[in-house]
């Protein structure tokens, strides 16, 4: 089994690229994902946050509202600090099932954003990092995603700067083009991934 990390800061277009690497057999981990799937509606873990955090961090459909949970643990080290002691074991357990359930000669792509920040790296047989320049990654943030350039600036400086990632990369793709440039890179990274897979 091949353990891959992908990263690439917001807005480089690390979700195409996971995409695509899981349309061509690669057994894709999104961790932020499995994150909001283990305090869904019914979840031991969405039964632990209320009971932790109250039921003010709770939508009228009894959905969580992140955005208010966000607003309390944010602004307090301890309070973020206990949702992460009762979200990371339910991630850390969904992860080990899934990878699990993947065949031993499995490609296993972990979509981890902060690797580069929380030094992840090593806990991979190799890293590829999407890269693309801040104006570009800034310019999709507005267009995509209708985030003002002051808040995408901001997000931005708040992660791992692209020296940093860039220096934890095995693997790079740059995403500045076409999404056809990016199929043909993506392509050579899947058969960069095959040979490393079949020298094991």
């Amino acid at each position: 089994m091949l353990m891959i990390g992908l990263t690439g800061g917001i807005g480089s277009g690390k979700s195409e690229v996971s995409k695509r690497l899981a349309a061509k057999g690669a057994v894709v981990i999104d961790a932020d994902k499995i994150a909001r799937e283990v305090v869904e509606p019914g979840t031991v873990g969405l039964a632990r946050v209320s009971a932790v955090f109250g039921d003010g961090v709770l939508r009228a459909d009894g959905s969580l509202d992140r955005e208010k949970l966000g607003s309390v643990v944010f602004a307090d080290s301890e309070k973020l600090a206990a949702l992460n002691a009762i979200v990371h074991p339910l991630v850390g357990e969904r992860v080990a099932e899934l990878r699990s359930q993947a065949a031993d000669d499995a490609i296993v792509v972990y979509d981890v954003p902060l690797l580069a920040e929380n030094n992840l790296a090593s806990m991979y047989d190799a890293v590829i990092v999407v890269d693309a320049a801040d104006e570009v990654r800034i310019r999709r943030l507005a267009e995509h995603r209708g985030m003002a350039e002051s808040d995408a600036k901001a997000r931005i400086a708040a992660q791992a700067s692209r020296e940093d990632r860039l220096a934890v990369a095995d693997i790079v793709v740059p995403n500045e083009g076409s999404l056809d440039e990016l199929d043909e890179r993506v392509a050579e990274v899947w058969n960069d991934l095959l040979s490393r897979s079949a020298r094991g």
